[in-house]
């Protein structure tokens, strides 16, 4: 399975690499911004996107946004991945057609599993 990890801080994306990828065995790809994503998603095609909400710019909604108007990425599923959430901002986006939602600072030794279960859900 390849995962796209969306997240402008360095440290989030190693450990999120580290963790989906040693635990998991995933291969990961990084973007550090929307616009790097978005990109990344067409030329990579991952499975699933790990995508930040607080991000300089082009934050995670306006991303998200921008993946779903794109024919080339739109199918793509996407967890967000954020440190300030409440259970009515994940329902809206789930509503939006988020997979669902990973709260920071996730667990690195269940990561990969959380993201499986949020995909089979």
């Amino acid at each position: 399975m390849k995962v796209l990890v969306v997240d402008d801080e360095e440290d989030v994306r190693y450990v999120a690499r580290m963790s989906l990828g040693r635990i998991g065995k995933m291969t990961v790809i990084e973007a550090a911004s929307g616009d790097e994503a978005i990109a990344l998603a067409r030329s990579e095609r991952p499975d699933v996107i790990l995508l930040d909400m607080m991000m300089p710019g082009m934050n995670g909604t306006l991303t998200f946004a921008a993946l779903r108007d794109d024919d080339e990425t739109r199918a793509i599923p996407v967890v967000f991945l954020t440190a300030r959430t409440s259970s009515d901002e994940a329902a809206r986006l789930k509503m939006l057609g988020a997979r669902g939602v990973v709260l920071k600072p996730f667990d690195p030794m269940t990561l990969a599993r959380d993201v499986m279960a949020l995909l089979e859900s």
